[in-house]
């Protein structure tokens, strides 16, 4: 396996030496491009090294459906369970205590926990106003089985309100679920919430996703009973992988409400009976991804080599000239041109951050027509609600009767944000732009940002035509 020399580094010349030496050896593609890639929330990118060894490994390898006691399965059967031992390396989690459950993506590790929680009648489902739609639609199984749903609001920052507390928790099954990083706003929430829901009563979902890819995620200190990550929005290799990390004793009282191949014991068909299996092969519905399982231990290894607090270091101090970028972006007569949505400064939180553009009347630009404009130039950025309506609405301030109406008169399979906006009225955003930073990001990127931000400001005091 190709291994990446880095030492540990701190914030200043040598941390951005290290990084900008990985990004001429391992994502020099880029560059070669002309690619200012700033959607790193979306998804991470890989490293050159990590396709080179699992080319060489897919070489060497024969392997097989793991569901069989053939040389071939077999091989594929270690690798599956060596990489669940590096998953739980890489988070610290004890394997007397935590399983990893191998899913499709964070998505469908948050559908595991929310078709098979048993809530009840009288159950509480709680969470933030900040969390993404995988977590948001945990309520139709909750509100299905007769529990309640409760909205924990958010301040002006897009932070936790002051005040809001989690509720004591029923006699019934309760949950609590919360990101520990906006994908939104890029807001960390502090991870001692997970202590507080379990104090009043509750298991604990955290979501992981937009955390776990430039942060340290240690669960032998913060010990969620259920934690989904996403490896892509890691180190871009492979695509279609995410894990449930679970706490076995919460994953007992879980009821599965189907079986599938491999996550049973036995099934008769003439005797109308199953068993499932016990721990995390009872929730891996179907033959496992092994071929992507076998490329994901290269890139949790890429990762510790270049150091996860190295990480957090670089993506705070590219943040930093994020954020002063949008604050010096100002209209032809000076009037500044952005609004962000959520912290102005990098105290808590990490390298997502949320804004629109105002033009010379102090409305919104379609966010569509700035992302055009950077798409042309070699630009990506992101816009829209980022699928965390929550965080949009409260950041948007979008006026809820006048939405709800709008929503309900666009007719099913044809809403778009467009129609959206046509309805609720131009002086209402309805989306926004997202820039988001990774390993890969220089200030050579942020640069070319800054220059597109400037150019672009500067067209909205000419004269049309």
């Amino acid at each position: 396996m190709t291994t990446i020399q880095t030492e540990p580094t701190r914030q200043g010349t040598g941390l951005r030496q290290t990084f900008e030496a990985l990004r001429r050896t391992e994502f020099a593609r880029l560059d070669e491009g002309g690619h200012v890639y700033l959607d790193y929330t979306g998804s991470g990118l890989y490293a050159d090294c990590q396709v080179r060894d699992h080319d060489s490994f897919l070489e060497r390898h024969v392997l097989g459906n793991p569901h069989s006691e053939n040389p071939a399965s077999q091989a594929a059967t270690r690798i599956v369970e060596d990489a669940r031992r590096k998953v739980l390396d890489f988070f610290h989690a004890d394997p007397a205590e935590y399983t990893v459950i191998f899913t499709s993506n964070a998505s469908a590790a948050l559908k595991l926990v929310g078709e098979a929680y048993p809530f009840r009648p009288g159950s509480r489902f709680v969470l933030l106003e900040d969390n993404h739609n995988s977590v948001q639609g945990i309520r139709v199984y909750a509100e299905a089985k007769g529990a309640e749903t409760t909205y924990l609001p958010l301040d002006a920052e897009l932070r936790l309100a002051a005040g809001a507390e989690i509720p004591d928790a029923p006699s019934t099954p309760s949950l609590f679920a919360f990101p520990g990083q906006s994908n939104f706003s890029g807001v960390k929430h502090p991870l001692s919430l997970i202590r507080d829901a379990r104090n009043k009563g509750y298991r604990t979902v955290l979501d992981a996703a937009a955390y776990a890819p430039t942060n340290r995620l240690n669960l032998s200190e913060v010990t969620p009973d259920f934690a989904c990550v996403a490896f892509y929005k890691m180190f871009g290799l492979p695509t279609g992988l995410g894990a449930l990390l679970a706490r076995k004793e919460a994953l007992a009282e879980l009821e599965r409400p189907w079986f599938a191949g491999g996550t049973v014991e036995y099934v008769s068909v003439q005797n109308h009976v199953h068993r499932l299996r016990t721990d995390a092969e009872s929730f891996e519905d179907g033959t496992p991804n092994f071929l992507g399982i076998a490329a994901m231990p290269r890139g949790l290894a890429f990762l510790s080599d270049v150091g996860m607090e190295n990480v957090t270091l670089h993506v705070a101090e590219m943040t930093e000239r994020v954020l002063d970028i949008l604050d010096c972006a100002c209209l032809p007569d000076g009037t500044p041109a952005i609004e962000v949505y959520g912290p102005r400064s990098s105290e808590a939180r990490g390298g997502t951050v949320a804004f629109n553009l105002r033009g010379p009347g102090g409305g919104v630009l379609p966010y569509g027509d700035v992302e055009r404009a950077a798409s042309a130039v070699g630009i990506s950025l992101r816009g829209g609600c980022f699928c965390n309506p929550g965080a949009a609405e409260r950041a948007l301030s979008l006026p809820a009767a006048e939405a709800l109406e709008c929503f309900e008169d666009i007719p099913r399979g044809t809403f778009t944000l467009k129609k959206f906006a046509r309805c609720i009225g131009e002086e209402n955003a309805v989306g926004a732009l997202r820039v988001s930073v990774g390993i890969p990001t220089t200030h050579a990127d942020l640069d070319r940002f800054q220059e597109f931000l400037d150019d672009f400001c500067r067209t909205q005091g000419e004269p049309a035509g």
